[in-house]
């Protein structure tokens, strides 16, 4: 199986495209897949959602790029996600079941994590990459934090990301930021580019 590691790779960022038609969906993560720096992720929360993640999932087959479904809350959605294409699965919470599921059907799993407690359970799981949810919440002294006890772990910092706090994030030791909003609006995929480049 895949892990995020390979999925990954030094692109820092995971491109959440939520709640967008079809074909909007489908140009921003081609223009994500151009910058080199990010891969893509489809919230898999409606009927609709998983049209969305088939065709952004052959579009990105077509280009050798893995697209994951995000918002994975069930064995149901694990199923149908992996039907649609998906190649790796995330949630915002930890569910072993969901975990498992994943694992069965072959595809990494990246579940959410807020507190030590859900980092070590996660661990003991098997996951070496987690999603620290919310992370404006959190802050990025958390995930400074968290590196203390748990110094080879890998966190992508998601929820209320942006080009303007992105930096900090990763200079906490986040391995990679997943940002969603700021990146629809007008100039947010460059501007999301030039903070992590910076």
């Amino acid at each position: 199986m895949t892990d995020f590691a390979t999925i990954l790779g030094d692109r820092p960022l995971v491109a959440i495209l939520r709640g967008l038609p079809l074909d909007t969906a489908v140009d921003l993560a081609e223009a994500v897949w151009d910058t080199g720096v990010g891969v893509v992720e489809v919230p898999v929360q409606s009927q609709e959602a998983l049209g969305v993640l088939t065709a952004v999932a052959r579009a990105g087959a077509a280009r050798g790029e893995p697209v994951g479904a995000g918002t994975v809350l069930t064995v149901e959605h694990v199923r149908l996600a992996v039907e649609a294409g998906a190649a790796f699965t995330v949630a915002p919470g930890l569910d072993l079941d969901v975990l498992a599921a994943s694992v069965a059907a072959g595809v990494p799993h990246l579940p959410g994590v807020a507190t030590a407690t859900e980092v070590h359970r996660a661990r003991r799981a098997g996951c070496h990459w987690l999603k620290a949810f919310p992370a404006s919440s959190l802050g990025p002294s958390w995930i400074r934090e968290m590196r203390g006890p748990f110094p080879d772990l890998h966190l992508v910092a998601t929820g209320g990301i942006t080009a303007a706090n992105a930096a900090e994030f990763r200079a906490a030791g986040a391995r990679a930021l997943g940002v969603g909003g700021s990146l629809t609006r007008p100039g947010g995929l460059a501007a999301m580019v030039a903070a992590l480049a910076g």
